[in-house]
């Protein structure tokens, strides 16, 4: 298993984890932003995974945008892997309503995130939680 970045453990509450990715939550309740992680050491671009890897990232990414999508009733589901800060490999899943703060403008840097309070964290975390055990991913709760 690997070590996640610091800075990425900083941001965001870990969720689990599917048959490749690590899931955490961006503690931003300005959005349901999500964050996939492969399990795989010193990797910076989607690239450098094996092509079983890279199927399995496509599978869960696309399989989590679908979720979050029906499950927030977004108008657009927005997904990055930029890695210009945090080096290690994580593609961001991002839940965009045309009501949102930022909207039409990208997340970053348009808005300070927003904390979550401790009872809407918990809603959201067991949300997530209970709707991942049946995207038949392997998803297993930290």
């Amino acid at each position: 298993m690997i070590t996640l970045d610091p800075r990425l453990l900083n941001d965001c509450e870990v969720l689990g984890k599917f048959t490749l990715c690590h899931v955490l939550l961006m503690r931003d309740a300005n959005y349901p932003w999500c964050v996939l992680v492969p399990d795989r050491e010193g990797l910076t671009e989607i690239f450098d995974l094996s092509a079983e890897d890279q199927n399995q990232l496509q599978l869960e990414s696309n399989t989590l945008l679908e979720f979050l999508k029906n499950e927030f009733n977004a108008d657009k589901m927005n997904v990055a892997a930029l890695g210009n800060v945090v080096s290690q490999l994580h593609i961001h899943h991002i839940v965009r309503d045309k009501t949102d703060i930022a909207w039409p403008k990208p997340v970053w840097g348009t808005f300070p995130a927003k904390s979550y309070t401790d009872e809407s964290l918990n809603k959201l975390t067991s949300q997530l939680t209970e709707g991942f055990k049946i995207l038949n991913l392997g998803f297993q709760p930290k």
